[in-house]
């Protein structure tokens, strides 16, 4: 067995050492037991022919695209259908049950992020890595998919809401202009990228603080009105509402309705902080820091914004479900509206355009790092691995960004039912995502014990958090469409795009497994590459720098 390499302390830093070299690396690696697992990472990542990505991210990037991450169009806008379905008690139960899964999941990935956060590292890499090609394979596609159409998808959202204003512009001229400023953004150095997530999240934080301090306000009656809310729409219209069915079988339907509903403003979002992790300053210090804190900001945004809409807005609000473009669906917009205040409703609409904008430009940029991860495992043409000399992968951001043209399909009625049924695709894509990252989890668990390494940071609810999220997702993935089922309701169209992801998973699996038959179901731990790139990883790290001025405001948001 390897033996564990010494590591620092991540909150002190580690000292410059001499950078490993090619040979250096390549003897560490082919030294221990020889593998097939072995010879492919030795082959794919040490091919010096082509750039890296660049480790241009600082701390405060970091921290902020994980804070503006947990903060998005499905919070803002996509909360208030849910709270129609189920009711202020179901969507709050629904998003602590959802906040707990995905902290599980959370701290899984930033474990496994920690330990090796090379260029190109997605979690489909480490698929590859540690458990085996087809893994990877068929999880770098799901993400790039997911992702790329993910893209337009708020693109069409950013046009919507302008939309809300009275304009004569047509709507794909605001699709053009929005579509050429993202994808320019993510042509340009990763820092860039990471400066306008900075100010992106910070314009969202202080929105969503801004709107629970009013909810507060409005709950004891300090509104215009001075009429005091408490949990009033808990008792009328109720704090729960049956579905398709009356009685207890009602509300058994909407409360599993609404938990599946409810996870889908969480995907994605744990991803992208492992992807950072291969651009980032000093990974093994600020992924952990990052990862920890996550499951505070899911509270105080998610769990206490959902409650928030739930004692100032009434579930049976029919504009939750009808109230046009941009926010006047927002279940905040709502309640602001019945408060008799109206100049929020246009700053809260801008804000959610600034939302799906930034959303619209982390998609773009994970979906391009899913295409140069599957090139840096040989599982995409290596074409799309070239970077240019500012570390852009910009053969994988131009590819990807072609997912923009299918913007233009909502223009057209009959091409809109195209487009949301290609969006509903990426509904099981998150949830499916979540179960094969745990299992790529455990396996590199196993790895790591196998080989006697320490993991440079541990989480205390795994590893049996990453069987409960193991186990939940795969049957919320089971019921993502199951309202399909009950008499009157089936149709072709909505089973498929409830469904479809899943054979779509599946099918890349097995027909990368038909390809590569030879290839193990997955690699023995004894020889699982745990050592090619990790001394690029030790070198990287650096001291924390003491907080000055406008650092030491940017540590409370932190």
């Amino acid at each position: 067995m390897s033996s564990s390499p010494e590591l620092s302390d991540p909150e002190k830093g580690v000292e410059p050492v001499k950078a490993e070299s090619k040979s250096d690396r390549r003897h560490s690696f082919t030294g221990r037991k020889s593998s097939v697992a072995a010879s492919i990472v030795a082959a794919d990542l040490l091919d010096e022919r082509y750039a890296t990505t660049q480790r241009g991210l600082k701390s405060r990037h970091a921290q902020m695209i994980a804070l503006g991450g947990t903060i998005g169009t499905g919070l803002f806008v996509g909360s208030g259908s849910v709270l129609a379905k189920g009711g202020p008690a179901f969507i709050l139960a629904a998003y602590c049950i959802n906040t707990v899964l995905v902290y599980c999941v959370v701290t899984a990935l930033i474990e496994v992020a920690t330990y090796l956060p090379i260029h190109g590292g997605t979690m489909s890499y480490y698929g590859y890595r540690y458990v085996s090609r087809s893994t990877g394979f068929a999880l770098g596609y799901l993400y790039w998919y997911a992702l790329g159409i993910l893209v337009p998808y708020e693109i069409t959202a950013a046009g919507l809401v302008i939309n809300y204003w009275p304009n004569d512009v047509h709507i794909a001229v605001w699709m053009t202009i929005m579509s050429v400023v993202i994808i320019a953004l993510n042509y340009m150095p990763v820092k860039y990228y990471g400066e306008t997530e900075f100010w992106f999240a910070g314009t969202k934080v202080i929105l969503m603080i801004g709107l629970l301090l009013l909810s507060f306000i409005l709950f004891w009656g300090g509104g215009p009105s001075r009429d005091r809310l408490g949990f009033r729409y808990w008792r009328d219209p109720g704090a729960a509402n049956p579905y398709i069915k009356t009685g207890d079988a009602g509300y058994t339907i909407s409360f599993f309705s609404t938990l599946v509903s409810s996870v889908f403003p969480f995907t994605f979002a744990p991803e992208l902080l492992v992807v950072t992790g291969g651009e980032m300053e000093s990974p093994r210090r600020n992924l952990p820091v990052a990862g920890k804190r996550y499951f505070y900001r899911l509270i105080i945004f998610y769990i206490f914004g959902v409650l928030a809409i739930g004692v100032t807005c009434p579930s049976n609000d029919s504009r939750l479900t009808d109230g046009g473009a941009g926010a006047g669906s927002s279940a905040f917009v709502v309640a602001i509206a019945d408060a008799g205040i109206s100049t929020l409703p246009s700053i809260v609409n801008a804000v959610i355009l600034i939302s799906a904008w930034s959303s619209g430009n982390s998609f773009l940029y994970i979906s391009s790092r899913a295409l140069y991860s599957l090139a840096v495992q040989g599982s995409a043409p290596r074409i799309f691995k070239t970077c240019n000399k500012w570390g852009v992968p910009w053969v994988a951001v131009t590819a990807s960004s072609l997912f923009c043209g299918l913007t233009y399909l909502n223009v057209a009625s009959s091409g809109a039912t195209v487009f949301n049924w290609l969006v509903n695709l990426t509904n099981t894509a998150g949830m499916t995502s979540w179960v094969v990252c745990m299992i790529v989890y455990l396996r590199f668990r196993k790895a790591m014990g196998a080989q006697g390494v320490e993991r440079p940071y541990r989480s205390w609810v795994q590893p049996y958090g990453a069987y409960i999220a193991m186990v939940a997702f795969t049957l919320l993935c089971l019921i993502n469409g199951f309202t399909v089922f009950f008499p009157g309701r089936f149709s072709a169209s909505n089973f498929l795009t409830a469904y479809i992801g899943i054979p779509i998973f599946l099918g890349l699996y097995f027909g990368h497994r038909l390809v590569f038959w030879k290839d193990k179901w997955a690699w023995d731990p004894e020889e699982v590459d745990l050592q090619t790139g990790l001394q690029e990883i030790i070198n990287a790290e650096r001291p924390a720098k003491k907080r000055k001025g406008l650092g030491k405001i940017c540590l409370i948001v932190e």
